[in-house]
């Protein structure tokens, strides 16, 4: 099977295809880096993203905004929002503080990005 992405490893947005068996990559072709090809083996294999959320801040309506400290796997990250929406934050919080650690059994955690006195 054929597959068509976009890369967004860098700004040159290389259209690469690749011929895909199963799981199994037999081909890749189109990109102009190394990163655009690092892209599209995890793309087709075990795509990742990052999540950005809002997180409840105890005794205010204002929340705070989180992401995961490192891309997740696609497939989990609606596990992790649902996660994130179950926890509340006390205050003062520092950006870069860990407010979630190992979230949806992950070795990834979910940090501030920004700070609340």
């Amino acid at each position: 099977m054929k597959r068509e992405i976009t890369c967004i490893g860098c700004p040159m947005g290389c259209r690469i295809t690749a011929e895909v068996d199963g799981k199994d990559i037999v081909s890749i072709e189109g990109y102009t880096c190394n990163i655009g090809k690092k892209y599209a083996q995890e793309e087709l294999t075990v795509p990742t993203r990052m999540v950005t959320a809002l997180m409840k801040v105890y005794g205010t309506n204002q929340p705070i905004s989180v992401k995961t400290s490192q891309p997740i796997e696609k497939s989990k990250i609606f596990d992790c929002l649902k996660e994130i929406s179950k926890h509340t934050v006390m205050r003062p919080v520092q950006i870069g503080e860990v407010l979630l650690k190992n979230v949806c059994g992950t070795q990834v955690n979910i940090i501030a990005t920004k700070e609340l006195e």
